[in-house]
């Protein structure tokens, strides 16, 4: 089985509805994003002793083939596996869960004490830039308020397995000099 097809040799590539668009257009750019960020997480899960939290990984590792899909396609009516509010609802009760069970302090803190938790700070923020992209691409076309909003739930997610997974949490202190 070839898995290069050459039709993407001129720079145009086929969104999942089978229509053509440049491979530098921001929906590619935001589905290429999701893709990393999955990558991102599977290499996170690595350094991931916690067997509750590399559950949680997978899961959202397979929701994010549905975001990716569905970023792109340009007729949403052709893909079914949509991302739904109660997908939504699942990361916040995973967040509650995470910080009920981290060191809720309200500061900054400095990420990375542990393997486990810098990998998946660096999830976090590929996750971020997913999501400016994703708003990018809601100023030109059309996109899921869902999905938008299961995006900025995903990082806060991620954020909270790696707070909880943090082998010391260590405060940032801004310099206030005037």
């Amino acid at each position: 089985m070839r898995i290069y097809t050459k039709t993407g040799d001129k720079g145009k590539t086929s969104l999942y509805d089978n229509t053509r668009v440049d491979k530098d257009s921001i929906r590619v750019d935001c589905y290429g994003t999701i893709d990393e960020l999955n990558c991102s997480l599977g290499f996170a899960k690595n350094f991931i002793d916690n067997n509750e939290i590399v559950q949680e990984v997978n899961k959202i590792q397979r929701m994010l083939f549905n975001v990716a899909g569905e970023l792109a396609t340009i007729d949403s009516s052709k893909f079914p596996q949509s991302i739904k509010e109660e997908d939504v609802q699942d990361l916040e009760k995973l967040i509650d869960n995470f910080i009920a069970r981290s060191n809720n302090t309200p500061q900054f803190i400095l990420p990375g004490s542990s393997k486990a938790s810098g990998a998946l700070h660096m999830a976090r923020t590929i996750c971020r830039r997913a999501e400016r992209r994703i708003i990018t691409l809601s100023k030109e076309e059309s996109v899921s308020p869902i999905l938008m909003k299961y995006v900025n739930r995903l990082s806060d997610a991620i954020y909270a397995m790696a707070r909880f997974l943090e082998d010391e949490v260590v405060l940032v202190e801004f310099d206030k000099k005037s």
